[in-house]
């Protein structure tokens, strides 16, 4: 692994930490002490996700054209700031404000990531790259609850200490952004066009599965902790359920060279094990049994990204390689802003286990159809 790819998994490392420390407590913050309800927390997530639904976009021609490492250490710089604020916010419009400066973060984040990745990647190595970044992101993503548990319970400190402490987390990931924009230096810069949007025409089926996965994602990130906490279950209890979630994934992305061999038929495991892990959690009471779908949706949500990815980029010309995953990842904060959207006005109005419900059906349908095209879905091997 040369240095700007461990510079690189660092960071994710980094950013996954704090993502883990805040996000699940984030919900929980919003209802319990801002007195949020279930309708507000889907704007709350919906704000979020918002701006990457067009801002990938951007970022993605950027890419192209000016340093990678630059790029990225805007992202945390905005990231850092938008976090720490949270922890003197009174009000839920506070928080909305504040979670859109997050979404335009991430925007700045993950696209610049790919694209260095991608760069110093050949196509027989670039799934593996790209795997190792997600499962360095993803660890961070299962320590962080565990400080979180240590900060909540060992040291008794609250929701806005630990907002800050995840501000300066995330500022020191700019750091190493900038030693990799010393070792990120473009070579060509190409021409601002949106032409190579339309690639993504190409494919729908793999489209319909990404707005699946990343929907249900976002029900889980912006208002399955407030589910689990009229559940009945504690702060602590809360963080290591996200915990198991993030051991899921580690252990999923471990394995997805082996996985990659067989795309199609892992695409259809993926989609089939999250619709499992929602029926699970609209039906479960306990920790164990909440800790079990989480565990379903850890391993779906985890192994879709690196293969679809592939899947997409094979397919194109890798000249445009950063419009392409600019586009790529807009997709996601499409389907980021359809889960919290529908989640928390359904769960308000027809109960907290309703999405989970619709989401299993959607999931099933979902699932029928990746079959049936299951051709379609594999990358081009050399």
């Amino acid at each position: 692994m040369n240095k700007v790819l461990a510079l690189v998994n660092i960071i994710g490392l980094i950013i996954g930490i704090s993502y883990g420390l805040h996000g699940p407590i984030l919900p929980i913050f919003a209802k319990n002490i801002i007195g949020a309800s279930y309708s507000e927390l889907g704007f709350i997530g919906l704000a979020n996700f918002i701006p990457y639904m067009f801002i990938p976009i951007f970022v993605g021609i950027l890419l192209d054209k000016f340093n990678n490492g630059y790029l990225l250490a805007i992202g945390a710089a905005i990231n850092s700031v938008a976090i720490y604020l949270v922890s003197v916010t009174q009000s839920v419009p506070e928080i909305i404000g504040l979670r859109i400066m997050t979404g335009i973060a991430h925007a700045f984040f993950w696209p610049p990531c790919q694209a260095i990745i991608t760069n110093h990647s050949n196509q027989q190595t670039r799934v593996r790259n790209i795997s190792w970044f997600t499962m360095f992101f993803v660890m961070g993503f299962m320590i962080g609850p565990l400080l979180g548990t240590i900060f909540l319970g060992d040291l008794n400190i609250t929701h806005r200490i630990i907002f800050q402490i995840t501000g300066f987390i995330l500022a020191s990931a700019i750091i190493f952004a900038l030693l990799i924009s010393k070792r990120d230096v473009k070579t060509h810069h190409e021409v601002f066009a949106f032409s190579s949007i339309k690639e993504l025409k190409k494919f729908p089926e793999l489209i319909i599965l990404l707005i699946f996965c990343t929907s249900a994602f976002g029900i889980i990130i912006s208002i399955y902790p407030a589910f689990l906490d009229d559940n009945g279950m504690s702060d602590s209890d809360i963080l290591l359920v996200y915990f198991a979630f993030g051991i899921s994934r580690v252990l999923s992305l471990a394995l997805v060279g082996r996985f990659s061999r067989k795309t199609s038929q892992t695409l259809i495991a993926s989609t089939a094990a999250i619709s499992i892990g929602l029926a699970i959690s609209a039906i479960s009471g306990t920790i164990i049994m909440f800790t079990i779908a989480m565990v379903f949706m850890g391993f779906g949500f985890s192994i879709f990204f690196p293969l679809t990815l592939e899947i997409i980029l094979s397919r194109t010309n890798r000249g445009i390689s950063g419009k392409i995953i600019g586009s790529y990842e807009t997709i996601f904060g499409v389907g980021w802003a359809i889960g919290p959207t529908l989640g928390g006005p359904i769960a308000e109005s027809f109960g907290n286990h309703t999405p989970y419900l619709m989401f299993f059906i959607i999931g099933i349908a979902v699932t029928v159809l990746t079959v049936k095209y299951r051709k379609k879905l594999e990358p081009i091997r050399l």
